[in-house]
This record gives structure tokens, C-alpha cells and sequence, in this order.
């Protein structure tokens, strides 16, 4: 069973950065399609984030484009969001995800990070 743990939420002002972190238990971010994802208060769903694939494509909403970059470093079993110039709406839990595109059934989630954007 992959385990994916999130870390690096907090408390952040307006315009400040934050950056998150997913370690794998396993070597899996190189080998499936990971994403981030958030859900605000209040909210039912989660909405993705990003979006980056085995061969390092990258996509983003246009939320968080320009402002936020996925990223991952496979030595360490470790993806990234650095997120910038976060404003009030950012406000959510960050889940990691990782989905065999193969296999779609076949899927793994963390147990998501805080993030807070307030003054």
C-alpha cells in the first residue's frame, strides 16, 4: 500500500508563499499522474490544483496559474506546490494524489495539509 504524507501548510498572510510537500512511500511520482488538489470550507468537492505527469508536463486552472508551480524530485519520492502570492480564497486543505494512468482504479491520496491565507 503507497502512503503519500503532505506537509508545509500554515498560517500565511496575503501575498505571502508557502510550499508544500508529498512524500511517497514508494518511487510512484515518476511513474503516475500526481496532482494536487484542494477543498475550501465549506465546500463539497475538491477542485484540482495542478497537474504534472510522469514526463513532467505541467497544468494548472486559471486560479492559481502564474502563482503556483508543481513540481517533484524523484530521488526523493517528493512532490511540490510552491505556491506565491497567495490572496483569501487559497484558504483550504491541500491533498496529494497520485492516479496510474493505466489503471485509474488504482490511486492513492494524503491526508491533506492546512493552508490558511489571512491577516
Amino acid at each position: 500500500q503507497v502512503q503519500l504524507l503532505e506537509s508545509g501548510g500554515g498560517l500565511v498572510q496575503p501575498g505571502g508563499s508557502l510550499r508544500l510537500s508529498c512524500v511517497a512511500s514508494t518511487s510512484i511520482f515518476s511513474q503516475y499522474v500526481s496532482h494536487w488538489y484542494r477543498q475550501a470550507p465549506g465546500e463539497q468537492r475538491k477542485k484540482l490544483v495542478a497537474r504534472i505527469t510522469p514526463g513532467g508536463s505541467t497544468e494548472y486552472p486559471d486560479s492559481v496559474k502564474g502563482r503556483f508551480t508543481i513540481s517533484r524530485d524523484d530521488a526523493k519520492n517528493t512532490m511540490y506546490l510552491q505556491m506565491n502570492s497567495l490572496k483569501p480564497e487559497d484558504t483550504a486543505v491541500y491533498y496529494c494524489h497520485a492516479m496510474n494512468f493505466d489503471n485509474p482504479s488504482q490511486f492513492y491520496w494524503g491526508q491533506g495539509t492546512q493552508v490558511t491565507v489571512s491577516s
